[in-house]
């Protein structure tokens, strides 16, 4: 697999990790603003990520999540998961 591709999985990864836990944390500290802060920080860098990923390789997710480019890239493999 491409070098650069597994990077990229892997910080989008390495973000959406971050943000789970900080949206646990936020669900029981909801007048934490710094912990908003950096939520709200990390998830504009995943957002960012993820477009640059998809630009690149094609859709994270389907149904719709995702768009695609013609020709229909999901079924293109590998999947993100496979990787």
């Amino acid at each position: 697999m491409n070098k650069i591709r597994y990077q990229k999985l892997q910080e989008i990864q390495a973000l959406e990790f971050t943000l789970v836990e900080l949206n646990l944390y936020l669900d029981t500290h909801p007048n934490d603003q710094k912990a908003l802060r950096e939520y709200n920080t990390y998830g504009k860098q995943l957002q960012k990520s993820r477009a640059q990923y998809e630009a690149m390789y094609g859709p994270l997710c389907n149904f719709g999540m995702s768009l695609s480019q013609y020709p229909f890239k999901w079924v293109e493999e590998p999947w993100p998961w496979d990787m």
